[in-house]
């Protein structure tokens, strides 16, 4: 874990390095200022040297000048290589999630993906940046004062010494707990934010239903569970600290009254002594900052040993040399192709299907019967269990995603627009395309006039998810990028399930156009939108029951009749 986390410094050494280099700095500072007081109290002072007192009262003034501008740097450049790094992870680990299998973000909740992203790398940036600063301080000035502390007198190092084994002992113990509590309120903080975004996501159905009373009890069921967890972890880290500090006061007792007896016997002399009592209270510092230290390594390589594990996900599955499709006619062939999701509930089993380039294939039937989930397989939303796909002859398992799904336009049933403009949520089918292609797609999906109406055009903002848009117009968004991306192959998942039926035959004419000399596969509840389909599949739990056109399956008096009829 301590490997994974050093190589993100490798980037800013040079700056990191320089940081280190100003803690040695100050630490050194910090190291003479009790000489020079010891050398004022034993020479200066007893020989009345003013000369020597005006030059040492200008070299501490010099010193404490140092000590401003270091720790100026080490406080600014040190928190950039955190808040770079920070960045960096939050990047890679961004990138990382867009290649994981849809079948991760139906396992997680967004709130606890968004906990990690945010609130973990917060503390992985303060632990990147205190962590080996403050580190590296105490070190120099535990060895520094020590050396110091044994050149002014040996025994009464060591009787000051005597107390440090159990400190360590304690710390350590503690240790432990910290760890346990700590990866406790990580994960109870990332429910928190799940609980959160969905219940704010949801405002408009709570308060439709009346359910304010509802949300809110889940909502505190899952704030108490994250405030109990954080009092434990409060506790836990009150016995460490209050045990640590009364360790340390006790070091300082210690060596007050040890330094003050070899001062009575005469083993050490006044300046000596004040001199000693400085460099223990020197010493006592490093030992506070390692305290402060091992609560900021909790944080941070919990929050690291969390984004890890997003890291440690597998990513959707490619073959070795992909192959790229181009030029793609759109023939579609499905054999003997088997599904089942993660909950062990098989959708698909032995579903054999050819499609032909240009032609209109309708899925009808029951809910659950499969339809969705076959649209989902052919982009590779999913990997079926058993059988193969085919595009133009290629396995969809050989080609490079990238390829598949660049030929592939799905309008989906349940329409998801980013937060933004008008334009921005068109662009995401071809961020290269010009105004003119735009307006040309708004204006196939019949959306153009009205986007026209608004004040401010194509640049309107539509807030978060579109709310500011009604159902059929993020519908008709939706559709729009599907003629802006002009795929071979398009998938049609109720399409037009939230536009009202003046809209919705509009639109069809529309997709009729834009379906001449592709693939299209269709998936409709209103049978009135798949008539004119070269071929209607009847997908039920037991495969295709029936397939044929229209006026086939209706003279058949079968399920498609009774469908109609309904």
């Amino acid at each position: 874990m301590i490997k994974n986390f050093i190589k993100y410094y490798k980037p800013y050494k040079k700056l990191f390095f320089m940081d280190l280099l100003a803690a040695l700095l100050f630490a050194a500072c910090n190291l003479v200022y009790p000489m020079i007081t010891r050398n004022i109290m034993n020479e200066v002072v007893p020989n009345q040297d003013l000369k020597m007192l005006i030059i040492l009262g200008f070299t501490l003034l010099f010193i404490f000048i140092m000590k401003a501008f270091l720790n100026h740097f080490m406080q600014y450049w040190g928190h950039v290589v955190g808040v770079r790094m920070q960045a960096d992870m939050r990047s890679e680990v961004f990138t990382h999630l867009q290649k994981l299998p849809n079948s991760y973000f139906d396992n997680h909740k967004s709130g606890v993906i968004m906990s990690r992203i945010i609130n973990d790398l917060m503390d992985i940036s303060e632990l990147a940046h205190h962590g080996p600063e403050d580190l590296f301080i105490s070190i120099v000035m535990f060895l520094g004062s020590f050396i110091i502390l044994l050149n002014i007198n040996v025994p009464l190092t060591f009787i000051i010494f005597a107390i440090i084994p159990f400190v360590i002992f304690f710390a350590v113990k503690q240790k432990r707990r910290m760890q346990k509590a700590f990866m406790e309120t990580r994960v109870t903080t990332g429910e928190v934010n799940a609980t959160l975004e969905n219940s704010i996501a949801g405002i408009k159905v709570t308060k439709s239903f009346c359910n304010e009373k509802e949300e809110l009890d889940k909502f505190n069921k899952s704030n108490n569970i994250f405030k109990d967890a954080r009092q434990r972890a409060y506790r836990v880290m009150a016995d460490y600290f209050s045990g640590m500090n009364f360790f340390m006061d006790l070091l300082e007792m210690v060596a007050l009254v040890a330094g003050g007896y070899f001062t009575y016997l005469g083993r050490i002399n006044l300046g000596d002594y004040a001199a000693y009592i400085l460099y223990v209270k020197m010493f006592i510092e490093p030992i506070k900052k390692l305290i402060n230290f091992t609560e900021q390594y909790q944080n941070g390589m919990t929050g690291f040993e969390r984004f890890m594990e997003i890291m440690y996900e597998d990513v959707e599955k490619e073959t070795e040399n992909p192959v790229e499709l181009k030029n793609v006619k759109g023939n579609i062939e499905i054999k003997n192709v088997s599904f089942t999701y993660e909950d062990k509930k098989q959708v698909l089993k032995n579903l054999d299907l050819s499609i032909e380039a240009g032609k209109t294939i309708a899925l009808v039937g029951p809910s659950g019967g499969g339809k969705s989930t076959l649209c989902n397989l052919i982009p590779r939303f999913y990997d079926f269990d058993e059988g193969d796909i085919k595009i133009d002859g290629t396995s969809i398992q050989k080609a490079s995603l990238k390829s598949l799904r660049k030929n592939i336009g799905v309008v989906q049933q349940d329409v998801f627009l980013f937060t933004g403009t008008i334009k921005e949520n068109i662009l995401c089918a071809k961020p290269d395309a010009s105004d003119e292609e735009i307006i040309s797609a708004a204006k196939k999906a019949k959306i153009h006039e009205f986007i026209q109406s608004l004040p401010e055009g194509y640049n309107t903002y539509i807030g978060e998810r579109g709310v500011k848009l009604s159902g059929g117009q993020k519908q008709r968004i939706s559709i729009c990028r599907v003629f802006l991306k002009n795929p071979p192959i398009i998938i049609l998942d109720e399409a037009t399930s939230a536009l009202d039926n003046v809209t919705e035959r509009e639109i069809q004419k529309s997709l009729e156009e834009l379906s001449k000399d592709r693939t299209n596969l269709v998936v409709a509840h209103r049978l009135s939108t798949i008539k004119n389909a070269d071929t209607i599949v009847v997908l039920t739990d037991n495969g295709i029951a029936e397939r044929g056109t229209h006026e086939e399956l209706i003279n058949s008096g079968g399920i498609y009749s009774k469908l109609h009829v309904g």
